[in-house]
């Protein structure tokens, strides 16, 4: 399967990243739905990462949603990474990697050096395997442990 990532900038990119944040983490997940629109998406950058040929061949609509993420600025030079999701047919098929990937490099573009994220734990190992080390002790968020983790671009 070849994956293709891009900056949601249209309404259907948005209407896409949405899609796929609320069949994670509100279907699967359970996370409230308010707690899932935290009111910092217009704030952020949007990442989609889109399966080619899912829905045929040929054009842009053949190309189904399954993996996201955003880039939020929180400091100086500092950056977070939040809302990283993958449905769960594509996990472990490198889409996550191709998200994090366009995410530092924009992060970089952006004049960023640092980049922050509060990881789920079970997806840690994941997240040390691409250089970010954990900062914090274990804490609950949104009913899931998660923990503090962070990278230097420089």
């Amino acid at each position: 399967m070849s994956y293709e990532v891009r900056r949601a900038e249209t309404e259907t990119e948005r209407a896409d990243a949405l899609s796929v944040r609320f069949e994670v983490f509100v279907d699967e997940q359970g996370v409230p739905e308010d707690v899932e629109i935290d009111g910092k998406d217009d704030e952020s950058i949007h990442f989609v990462g889109y399966a080619e040929g899912e829905r045929g061949e040929g054009t842009d609509a053949d190309r189904a949603p399954v993996g996201v993420g955003r880039l939020r600025e929180v400091g100086d030079r500092t950056g977070k990474v939040e809302r990283i999701a993958v449905l769960e047919e594509h996990r472990g098929e490198g889409v996550g990697r191709t998200i994090i990937d366009e995410i530092e490099s924009t992060a970089a573009e952006q004049g960023l050096s640092t980049l922050v994220m509060h990881a789920q734990t079970p997806v840690e190992q994941f997240y040390r395997d691409l250089g970010y080390e954990t900062t914090s002790d274990v804490f609950e968020e949104a009913g899931i442990p998660h923990v503090e983790m962070e990278k230097s671009l420089d």
